[in-house]
């Protein structure tokens, strides 16, 4: 069993839990600021653990920019003084109203958020106007993932001209989600990333040269960081790596260490070889393929072979040394979805529980 995960007294947590490592979590942030070597370049994601506790870890940390992709996630963030916070998600439909209201709510908050397409700037526009405000607004380009955003070309160049010619509105960036660019080789995906960064750059000056201000270029998540750290004039947005997990522990030059992880109990022995845990897929996300869905820390050998709402079943040939009742303990492979799965998490400092931390922003409205 890994030492960092001592827990002196389990008995009040109830299973399965998600439960975060302060000190981890601390050193974490210590080292991303590090590695980036300036505070002021990170904006991280705070979709992955959504909580105000760690949201404040970061400002102490000298953090003072954040990306979000909801509205309840921008409301939490301003809600603890976040002074820059970027909606990194379109604005569509009543959000537009709504991310007019929270201007409102938190004027001493700046809200950035993205466009890719003429029919919401105009809507934004007029919204914004109506309302007597100014949103800046990044274009989200489309880098290669082709999930959202715009390509680079004459339609994106004139699309940032009409946000920066509308009133309510003020052109304010570049935005680039490169989240395809995972290649296991770092050296590799050092290279494809800079041959797309080219291009970004390409880009960025003729827009200048058209006389359209770019004043931000936010780029990358969080396997793009180790790349993204080392070029000036950016800022970086990893989300995963302050309580990173296991599809983050798949690129060993991210050397941060898992902070949250799921406590489950061992229920049922239904045949040989067999333990059933309490971890369904109510409890940790099931996006990853059910074999890489979870690392279980205190069972050697385990085979991961059914998982239902409420169960997990793991075959493994130590399976006549668990009882049900004993402890199991298992790190997501993405943590981001199985925080949003919980309504707190259990906080662990100096080996003793000390208290709950509300994963504050996992519901879709906090007023807003």
């Amino acid at each position: 069993m890994n030492p960092n995960y001592h827990i002196e007294d389990t008995s009040e947590i109830f299973s399965p839990a998600l439960v975060f490592f302060k000190e981890i979590i601390e050193s974490n942030i210590a080292k991303a600021v590090e590695q980036v070597g300036d505070p002021a370049k990170l904006r991280p994601h705070v979709k992955t653990h959504k909580t105000r506790e760690i949201t404040k870890m970061e400002m102490d940390a000298g953090l003072i920019k954040q990306k979000c992709a909801t509205i309840a996630e921008a409301e939490m963030l301003a809600g603890c003084g976040v002074p820059d916070v970027m909606l990194a998600y379109p604005m569509v439909g009543p959000n537009q109203a709504r991310l007019a209201k929270l201007m409102k709510s938190y004027p001493e908050t700046l809200f950035t958020t993205l466009v890719d397409h003429e029919k919401p700037i105009r809507s934004l526009s007029e919204i914004m106007v109506k309302e007597g405000l100014t949103a800046p607004v990044m274009m989200d380009v489309d880098a290669g993932m082709h999930r959202s955003g715009i390509e680079l070309g004459d339609e994106a160049a004139a699309l940032y001209r009409l946000v920066h010619e509308l009133p309510g509105l003020k052109a304010d960036g570049l935005h680039i989600y490169d989240g395809h660019q995972r290649n296991a080789n770092v050296e590799q995906r050092e290279k494809e990333i800079h041959e797309s960064f080219v291009q970004i750059m390409a880009f960025r000056k003729r827009l200048e040269d058209a006389g359209l201000p770019v004043e931000k270029l936010v780029v990358g998540g969080t396997p793009q960081f180790p790349v993204y750290a080392k070029v000036k004039g950016v800022e970086c947005s990893p989300g995963t790596i302050f309580l990173h997990d296991g599809n983050t522990q798949k690129f060993p030059e991210l050397n941060y260490t898992p902070a949250a992880v799921l406590l489950t109990r061992v229920i049922s022995k239904p045949s040989r070889g067999r333990i059933t845990l309490d971890l369904g897929y109510k409890a940790v996300a099931s996006d990853p393929p059910l074999e890489n869905r979870v690392k279980l820390l205190n069972v050697p050998d385990a085979t991961l072979v059914l998982q239902n709402e409420e169960h997990l079943v793991v075959e493994t040939p130590n399976a006549d040394d668990f009882a049900p009742g004993d402890e199991v303990y298992a790190i997501p492979a993405h943590i981001c979805p199985t925080c949003a799965l919980q309504d707190f998490a259990y906080v662990i400092e100096g080996g003793k529980l000390v208290g709950e931390w509300k994963i504050a922003s996992r519901v879709r409205s906090l007023g807003c």
